[in-house]
């Protein structure tokens, strides 16, 4: 697509959170962890400017993790003293969801008025959701009767914060569903066997939240369906994927070298973009530039390369209090993500 060349140089939107702001949420002062909050993301702005990257995010900062820009704006769900398996704090749904108001709306403001570089906005995506909060026991007690019920009216919460958004300036978003890519693989017995929504609902589900009737110059709407390719790629279930869900990005793991990444890529329709993940925020050693281009290359033979991107294969603290490393070496992380760009595009971006 004509602009993708706006958005080369990418990131999922969590970022190390800083010692001062760990701090304030650890005290339990709202208007200090308020204070702390504003000055981390002017901070975290800063950054991302000065690295030259081409989208700016407020690094997750005001939530406790990537799921919170719903979790703690909409009334209907309970936090419990529960893990996931994947050690996230259990939330369960015991009433269809309502938003009380602006999920990022306004944090997104914020970042309009620290930069000119448009603001890009990560949110949960609505399957996600439904699939890992969605009980049986709360449906028996008047809570929403199925995962599916429940993926819809939070599709709906999240389809018009997406249209508020763009309205507001922001020309990147990015849904985030961890549990699409288990779906795509040729061994049934890599889906989670907790995850509450079928392969086909939870692509229904996915498709009614990134829908929209308009889309203004330079908007792009993505989905990271996960951060690792399953170990062999079901062709069909991963065109499936993309057929289903009519994003316009889609952010793919591309880290790790294997057939099955690349399998994903040669899946995508050509009128989608592409940003592939190349570096691993979790391995502190900046990945080997040669290897890097190579695998490059040969994503290039498959998919034009005027419509791919590049970006670290997930968020660098899609936890708060669990960062996959540390704040210098994410620096040095998003600088390697530039210098890799150059090495693809030249100076267009």
């Amino acid at each position: 697509m004509a602009d993708t060349f706006n958005y080369r140089i990418d990131h999922h939107g969590s970022l190390v959170r800083p010692a001062e702001l760990v701090a304030a949420r650890a005290a339990g002062d709202p208007e200090a962890l308020h204070a702390a909050e504003q000055q981390a993301v002017k901070e975290a702005v800063a950054l991302q400017r000065g690295l030259r990257s081409t989208v700016v995010t407020d690094g997750d900062f005001p939530r406790e993790d990537f799921r919170g820009a719903v979790l703690d704006n909409v009334s209907g769900f309970r936090r419990t003293t529960q893990k996931d398996a994947d050690g996230l704090t259990r939330w369960v749904a015991e009433a269809l969801p309502k938003a009380n108001g602006p999920l990022l709306a306004d944090w997104a403001g914020t970042l309009a008025g620290l930069t000119l570089i448009a603001p890009k906005v990560s949110l949960p995506s609505p399957a996600y959701l439904a699939a890992t909060t969605f009980d049986p026991a709360a449906a028996a007690s008047g809570g929403p009767a199925s995962a599916r019920e429940l993926g819809e009216a939070l599709a709906e919460i999240i389809q018009a914060e997406i249209e508020l958004l763009v309205a507001r300036g922001v020309r990147l978003i990015q849904l985030n569903n961890p549990l699409l890519l288990a779906h795509t693989a040729t061994d049934p017995a890599a889906v989670p066997a907790t995850a509450a929504l079928s392969y086909e609902d939870a692509l229904a589900v996915d498709a009614l939240a990134v829908r929209l009737d308009e889309r203004p110059e330079g908007v792009r709407i993505g989905v990271c369906p996960g951060w690792r390719a399953p170990a062999a790629v079901d062709r069909a279930r991963a065109e499936r994927l993309y057929a289903a869900v009519p994003a316009d990005r889609w952010v793919l793991p591309y880290d790790r070298g294997t057939a099955a990444e690349l399998d994903l890529l040669k899946a995508l329709p050509e009128d989608r973009d592409a940003c592939l993940g190349v570096v691993d925020p979790a391995a502190p050693a900046p990945e080997d530039i040669d290897t890097v281009m190579a695998r490059v290359d040969a994503a290039a033979e498959v998919k034009d390369l005027e419509d791919m991107a590049i970006s670290p294969s997930r968020g660098f603290a899609d936890v708060a209090d669990r960062p996959l490393t540390s704040a210098e070496d994410q620096r040095r992380k998003l600088v390697h993500v530039e210098v890799l760009a150059r090495y693809c595009w030249g100076n267009e971006f």
